[in-house]
């Protein structure tokens, strides 16, 4: 298992991928770490013919492949000049390719849809196969951003502390505010939007997880109630630099990624960062 702490990025050439690598790249330059680009050919799936065109300089599909890889690395470079950069090209389905080097990660990075994935939809079958399966943090990156926005971080009852964690991080890196936002559903009862009280146990785990926020950030916190928590967690996070939501999903047929982070995922106007708590022990 690889033990060097890195991120990963997928890059496929297409114009969702690129804002991905950018972003991708300056969190690896802000952390300090390698960012690993990949590139997953699907080619050898359809033809084992990968050669050059006899007499056509620059030919072939192997040649198409290694130029994404070499206009990816370009991407990265440009966005932070002095980054420590690896490259891969590897063949087959990007999502398992992707999958299998993500324990030990601290992230992967990819584009909100590839070339792989079905018009109409805003986020793509890879995308949401890594961020119910992948052993850390995926981000979906669109093209929208808010660069002097919140980092906002969406929690639940319980399990809310690697996503927490991760979204102080990210306010620490950013130098920018944390928002944290409770939902709070009345299991029935109705409540006027914004309307908390009467709700002692929802005040408590928000107050917990912001005496659990990285010390010397600033913090904003949104205790709200709502018929639908992705829904009231959108709607405060209009002007985010960056969402962060948690999932106790383990796996596509296990429960995917759960309601709350599918609906961000496919709805957010900015990166989502989905933070899957770890496995129960076997």
């Amino acid at each position: 298992m690889e033990t060097t702490e890195r991120i990963i990025v997928g890059y496929d050439g297409s114009p969702e991928a690129a804002p991905a690598v950018r972003w991708a790249a300056e969190q690896a330059a802000l952390r300090g770490l390698e960012l690993h680009l990949v590139h997953c050919s699907l080619w050898p799936a359809i033809t084992h013919n990968m050669a050059p065109v006899p007499g056509v300089a620059d030919s072939g599909l192997r040649h198409a492949a290694e130029a994404v890889v070499t206009e990816g690395a370009a991407l990265a470079l440009e966005a932070s000049p002095d980054l420590d950069l690896t490259t891969s090209l590897v063949y087959g389905w990007p999502a398992e390719n992707l999958r299998r080097l993500s324990p030990g990660a601290a992230m992967i990075v990819v584009g909100s849809r590839g070339i792989g994935g079905f018009m109409g939809l805003l986020v793509g079958s890879v995308s949401l196969e890594l961020a119910s399966t992948a052993d850390c943090p995926v981000a979906v990156v669109r093209p929208g951003t808010n660069p002097s926005g919140p980092v906002v971080v969406g929690i639940d009852t319980q399990g809310w502390g690697p996503a927490l964690h991760q979204a102080s991080t990210l306010a620490a890196l950013f130098g920018t505010t944390l928002r944290i936002v409770h939902v709070h559903t009345g299991h029935g009862k109705q409540h006027a939007p914004g309307d908390s009280s009467g709700v002692p146990d929802a005040r408590e785990v928000l107050d917990s997880a912001v005496r659990s926020a990285a010390p010397g950030l600033l913090v904003e916190e949104r205790l709200l109630a709502g018929t639908s928590v992705a829904g009231t967690l959108l709607g405060e996070a209009n002007d985010a630099r960056v969402i962060v939501v948690g999932t106790t999903g383990h796996g596509l047929i296990r429960g995917s990624i759960g309601s709350t982070a599918h609906a961000v995922l496919h709805h957010a106007s900015c990166p989502v960062l989905v933070v899957r708590e770890a496995p129960p022990a076997a």
